[in-house]
């Protein structure tokens, strides 16, 4: 089967694309037919060997997927061939034309969705539930910042927070991404590249702040959420590129928390209790995965140099 392989961690040029054996399912696994694969930040951090937990080298990159059972293996009884899924793990990565993966780590594709959206759904999808409910315990009626909204992760979290009633505001760097998050449910968006959108922020909510915000670039903004807060508040982040110097002092006199989040943390049985959420959002439709481009197998390299480019709008997904 065709399959990309990083033999050296590195630049996104180390990935290849070869020819590979067939892999079989063992016990409690299943093996996917790949119609599509999601690219994630995480995967570049992988490849280029700057996460705390790497694969051991030859490996296929990719943790999301979907397409359809092609075989099972023994014990593997919850799944039969020809069943329409996503993957949120995979045992041998999803940049291939077949997946192996555990039983456990498989999800029927809810509603009408494609695969191309289905491939969409895991990791993006995941972070935005474990950041909204699980890490930053968001409640209905409470006012919600989702600072770098147009991306994957900000889209599924403009439309879980609304289906929750939850008083949505996010920011993007374009006009096209402005659009798109309120396309999806904010109820007003600001452009995070003016000067002035601090100020526009806190008047949208006549001072008094913000309950809730998710970060996605902590060492830009971490301190500016910090003076956005509402007494009590929190900031969950999902994700920062670096270091930043803040003052502890500014989540004192509001006593309001900092929360980091890592989907990777999250246990199986939390991870089958966030996709039975999506699955469930997803179908009555009230969240949809939003696709950003759709490019061939062979393009890795260039997707996972575009995945880590400021303005991507929604998920980026490849076709073996």
């Amino acid at each position: 089967m065709k399959a990309i392989v990083v033999s050296e961690f590195g630049t996104p040029g180390v990935m290849n694309v070869t020819e590979i054996p067939l892999p079989e399912p063992g016990v409690g696994q299943v093996r996917v037919k790949i119609d599509a694969a999601g690219v994630n930040p995480v995967d570049s951090y992988i490849r280029a060997g700057m996460y705390p937990v790497l694969p051991s080298l030859p490996y296929t990159p990719g943790m999301d997927g979907a397409g359809t059972v092609d075989a099972v293996g023994p014990e593997a009884n919850q799944w039969s061939v020809g069943d329409p899924v996503y993957l949120t793990r995979s045992v041998s990565g999803t940049y291939a034309e077949y997946a192996i993966c555990q039983q456990d780590t498989l999800h029927r594709l809810p509603g009408d969705i494609s695969a191309d959206q289905g491939a969409a759904i895991g990791v993006p999808g995941g972070a935005a539930w474990r950041s909204l409910f699980d890490r930053g315990g968001a409640r209905p009626g409470e006012k919600l910042l989702v600072h770098g909204a147009s991306g994957s992760v900000g889209l599924f979290a403009i439309q879980l927070a609304r289906m929750t009633g939850m008083e949505v505001f996010g920011t993007a760097g374009s006009q096209a991404g402005k659009t798109l998050v309120c396309k999806f449910g904010a109820f007003d968006t600001f452009n995070h590249r003016d000067e002035a959108y601090q100020e526009q922020l806190m008047a949208a909510t006549a001072g008094k702040g913000f309950d809730l915000i998710l970060e996605m670039l902590a060492n830009v903004n971490l301190e500016r959420d910090l003076e956005m807060l509402a007494p009590r508040g929190r900031i969950v982040i999902v994700g920062s590129r670096g270091r930043i110097e803040i003052d502890p002092r500014l989540t004192m006199g509001k006593e309001t928390d900092i929360r980091g989040m890592s989907l990777f943390n999250s246990t199986l049985e939390e991870d089958k209790q966030i996709h039975a959420g999506l699955c469930g959002a997803i179908a009555s439709g009230a969240v949809t995965p939003v696709i950003n481009t759709v490019v061939p197998l062979e393009e890795a390299a260039a997707a996972h140099e575009k995945v880590l480019m400021d303005g991507n709008l929604g998920k980026m997904v490849l076709r073996p």
